[in-house]
């Protein structure tokens, strides 16, 4: 049976430089991991969308604006 202050697996063969920080009595723990590729194109392709959409519709018809 396993808390959350005793891990399932042992952690010595992902390496000894990968510092665990427990919070909360071990219910949350946080360790240095890496950002997905999946993830980094997400955020370029939302990035582009939005200086697209602002350089298109910047200064169009708004509140007040007689069109």
């Amino acid at each position: 049976m396993t808390t959350p202050s005793t891990p399932e697996s042992d952690d010595s063969d992902h390496g000894s430089d990968h510092e665990m920080e427990e919070y909360a009595g071990g219910t949350i723990q946080s360790r240095h991991g890496y950002i997905p590729v999946w993830l980094l194109v997400v955020y370029t392709v939302l990035f582009v969308w939005g200086l697209y959409y602002a350089y298109l519709y910047w200064g169009g018809v708004g509140p007040g604006r007689i069109g």
